[in-house]
């Protein structure tokens, strides 16, 4: 029976890492992006981008007052540092691909990969 050796098992505890934290759950983000999220705005004290404004609310002049002065202070917060706005883009990062796509491409490289390791072996006997 094969057994792996230890560089063959470190790539595949690799391999794994990257597939659990890659794979898209039903909805969300996921688990990847969802710690790179936290890490850079841990309290929640950067400002989210608020929602167009709708259509009806076009003539509540009130409204569309708070709605300027939330997407004034986003715009200001993220173009204040260039740190601002990489923690900004790294917490609204969404995933790639759509959540099946990228499944079927995280199966395809945790199988290729799985080969790999496998066929890097070599022919002992």
């Amino acid at each position: 029976m094969w057994q792996p050796n230890s560089v063959q098992w470190r790539f595949i505890w690799l391999v794994a890492a990257v597939v659990v934290l890659a794979w898209p759950p039903a909805e969300g983000k996921s688990l990847g992006l969802t710690g790179a999220a936290w890490l850079v705005d841990p309290l929640h004290s950067l400002p989210a981008k608020p929602p167009e404004l709708p259509i009806f609310l076009g003539d509540d002049g009130q409204a569309v007052e708070a709605h300027d002065r939330q997407l004034t202070y986003y715009w200001d917060t993220y173009n204040a540092s260039a740190v601002s706005r990489v923690r900004i883009d790294i917490r609204d990062f969404e995933d790639p691909f759509n959540p099946t796509t990228e499944r079927q491409l995280l199966v395809g490289f945790g199988v290729f990969a799985g080969l790999l390791a496998w066929r890097s072996s070599g022919r002992a006997s």
